[in-house]
C-alpha cells in the first residue's frame, strides 16, 4: 500500500467522482482508477461501486475510510518530523 493510493482513495471518497479526484491530485482518471484498483487488491476488497453519477463507497469502503484518513495524518505528521529535523543540531 502507497500513500498515494491512500490519497486517492480518500479524494474520490469526499468528491465522488474519479475524474474530480484526479484533478484535484493533479494525476489522470486513469491514474486514479488504477491506485484505486491496487487498493482494492491488496485490501482483497472492493471500495467503491461506479455508475454515470460517480463513485459511490460500498460497505467496506464506508468501514475503511476512517482508517485510510488515520494513515495519512500519520504520513503527513512523520513527514513534519523528518522536516524539523534539519531544523535542529544533532
Amino acid at each position: 500500500m502507497h500513500e498515494r493510493e491512500f490519497r486517492a482513495f480518500v479524494s474520490v471518497a469526499e468528491i465522488g467522482r474519479m475524474d474530480q479526484a484526479a484533478k484535484a491530485l493533479g494525476y489522470s482518471q486513469p491514474a486514479i482508477s488504477y491506485q484505486i484498483k491496487c487498493l482494492e487488491r491488496v485490501l482483497g476488497i472492493k471500495l467503491f461501486t461506479r455508475d454515470s453519477t460517480g463513485a459511490h463507497l460500498t460497505r467496506e469502503g464506508r468501514m475503511i475510510l476512517p482508517s485510510a484518513r488515520v494513515v495519512l495524518t500519520l504520513i503527513e505528521s512523520m513527514k513534519l518530523i523528518d522536516r524539523s529535523k534539519g531544523a535542529r543540531p544533532a
